[in-house]
């Protein structure tokens, strides 16, 4: 038995600027993003290859958290479009009506969601997948227990995957995006340090507090390992700060068991008004 758990927050972007054409409900609104995140986790569910019978979907809604508390450079809504932003509150509906579980968050983010439900589950069943490419889910990759899948590009990272992806394992995922940033979530990282110096450097040290001060004392042949060095100290303090932007939090309060987590089938009577509401009845009959 597998438990997956789905980024619903990346499907719903994926959904929205992807190249299907424009949705839009019978009164107007634009559904693109709602309709198609829908669609997708019905689809998961027909999918034979991957199995699901134990699922959970998390949003952010609103996209900040206690991190934009921390950081003001942290990513939050303010550049994304109207449209979209519309229909978070539309798209937690319609995966309800699935009969999926939801996980909505707002002082915490979807990601810590799926980290602690990852680390929380995992014991209980054969393997748990998270549905995203988000490189900092990977700091949970623990070998063949849980993984990351990538749908959109059909790529599957275990602890091996995630090695081969970001040149380090799991466990220094979190020092890894410290130190080359993460753009997606606004963490800067260290200027002139790019993913292959950090690689090697987390590689040989295993984390940034093992790394020694000085380049003479490195045992690793890093390219301007000078200037390197002394980045390293100069933000110290930035780079404190970016490795708690970067650690998902794993104690997010989650009630469900893994029993509550099975799906037993579609609301239908909810289903289908809230494809009556999106001009989709095709969603509506879904599983009839």
């Amino acid at each position: 038995m597998r438990l997956h758990l789905v980024d619903g927050t990346y499907e719903l972007f994926r959904a929205h600027f992807s190249k299907r054409p424009s949705r839009t409900s019978p009164d107007g609104r634009d559904v693109k993003a709602a309709v198609g995140t829908v669609r997708s986790v019905a689809a998961l569910l027909d999918d034979e290859a991957e199995a699901c019978t134990h699922l959970a979907v998390a949003f952010d809604n609103p996209i900040e958290s206690f991190r934009n508390e921390l950081y003001d450079g942290y990513k939050d809504g303010s550049g994304t479009e109207e449209a979209l932003l519309a229909q978070f509150d539309l798209v937690e509906e319609g995966v309800r009506a699935l009969g999926v579980t939801v996980w909505s968050m707002d002082e915490v983010e979807a990601d810590d969601a799926l980290g602690t439900a990852a680390v929380k589950f995992v014991d209980q069943v054969e393997q748990v997948r998270i549905l995203t490419p988000d490189k900092d889910l990977g700091q949970v990759v623990d070998g063949d227990r849980i993984v990351q899948v990538d749908r959109s590009r059909e790529k599957f990272y275990d602890a091996a995957g995630v090695e081969a992806r970001l040149g380090v394992p799991p466990s220094a995922v979190v020092d890894h995006l410290a130190l080359v940033g993460d753009t997606a979530d606004g963490i800067p990282g260290v200027p002139g340090i790019g993913a292959k110096t950090s690689a090697v450097l987390l590689q040989r040290y295993g984390s940034i507090a093992a790394i020694p001060d000085r380049a003479s004392a490195w045992d690793v042949q890093v390219r301007g390992a000078e200037r390197i060095a002394v980045a390293l100290r100069e933000h110290a303090e930035a780079i404190q700060l970016w490795r708690t932007l970067a650690t998902l939090r794993l104690d997010v309060e989650l009630p469900e068991t893994l029993e509550q987590l099975r799906w037993t089938g579609v609301d239908r009577p909810a289903l289908q008004a809230w494809a009556e509401g999106v001009g989709s009845a095709s969603l509506g009959d879904w599983r009839a």
